[in-house]
């Protein structure tokens, strides 16, 4: 096997929707329309973003995506493969100081684990699931913590969430998913930022099942550099937490015309790491226009937006990413890995 042929590329459902509304069966027939849109450009599988819970009623919740993946096996999308994005919440936080806030979000969090495994295929559940995604921390006067202040505030409640990251990743290896816990770079979320703190909270997790994602966005925009990410990465292969690999732009734009360093980001990762690439684009959706100020135009969406002059489409924006995506890792591939 090649290395070019080893890595299925997968594609973000971020362009489209930050919320896949599996009660809503006629919302479901648009997901699969769009699936099978982009199967037939050639992705493998899709990053699906599972939002979070209105209700405390977490069966009910994992329920209605079983329902949705009997929707998408009834549309002959048997085959494709899904992996899910989940992020911990200010309600279910896995770093509160209070136990029964603790033992919420990993209550919470294991119905994420179901509903990754309900869904099949690579089994893979990514994203920020240790603080609270975008909840910067202040002080009692409403004062924000940053630099060393926040990182002494940071220590103790790592420890807190240690305890619940390894129960969670004990659950997830009985019901055959791997955990990907996701640096997310600090214009985003206060903690963590750097796949070097990841492997510091891992320290405190036996679990090899909980591991991490690396994002290029999230590299780039908040990493030590590439001697730094090269040691991190040959770090988490050797501890068999490397799960994921995501491939988004430092503006979460377009990735075929972008600031990616590819031979610097893919070259330490291909002969490494066998799993599932994934194209991520956020396009100007909500809640994303808001949460990350985006200032450019909407990737016009095929069947649900008119066109738009002079901006192009999501499934344009999609395939330029993969050919993208292909191109770079058949140029880095090992020489030994493109050998038969």
């Amino acid at each position: 096997m090649t290395s070019r042929d080893q890595h299925e590329i997968y594609f973000s459902f971020f362009m489209f929707t930050a919320d896949l509304r599996p009660g809503d069966t006629a919302y479901t027939q648009v997901l699969i329309r769009h699936i099978k849109a982009l199967t037939e450009m050639g992705y493998s599988g899709f990053d699906l973003p599972i939002a979070a819970p209105s209700s405390h009623d977490f069966a009910a919740q994992v329920e209605s995506y079983a329902t949705m993946k009997r929707a998408f096996d009834q549309a002959g999308l048997t085959d494709v493969g899904f992996t899910t994005n989940v992020g911990a919440t200010r309600t279910y936080d896995p770093t509160s100081l209070y136990a029964q806030q603790r033992e919420g979000a990993l209550a919470y969090l294991k119905s994420r684990v179901d509903i990754t495994a309900v869904l099949g295929g690579a089994s893979i559940m990514a994203g920020p699931i240790v603080f609270p995604y975008g909840v910067f921390p202040t002080t009692d006067s409403n004062v924000a913590i940053w630099s060393n202040a926040l990182q002494d505030w940071l220590r103790p409640r790592y420890q807190l969430a240690q305890p619940i990251l390894q129960e969670l990743g004990d659950y997830a290896e009985k019901r055959g998913v791997k955990l990907a816990i996701e640096p997310v770079d600090h214009w985003e979320t206060p903690a963590p930022n750097m796949v070097s703190d990841v492997l510091d909270f891992l320290t405190g997790v036996a679990t090899a099942q909980t591991g991490l994602t690396i994002d290029s966005a999230h590299v780039v925009l908040g990493s030590s550099g590439p001697a730094a990410y090269r040691h991190d990465v040959a770090t988490a292969a050797a501890q068999r937490r490397l799960h994921y690999v995501h491939v988004s732009a430092p503006d979460r734009g377009a990735v075929h015309d972008s600031w990616i360093p590819w031979d610097h980001f893919l070259r330490p990762l291909l002969p490494v790491y066998s799993g599932p690439l994934l194209v991520e684009v956020f396009n100007a959706v909500s809640p994303f226009v808001d949460l990350m100020r985006l200032t450019r135009r909407k990737f016009w969406i095929p069947g649900e937006d008119q066109p738009t002059a002079d901006v192009p489409s999501a499934y344009e924006i999609a395939r330029e990413g993969l050919a993208t995506l292909r191109r770079e890792v058949a140029r880095l591939s090992p020489a030994d890995a493109a050998s038969p």
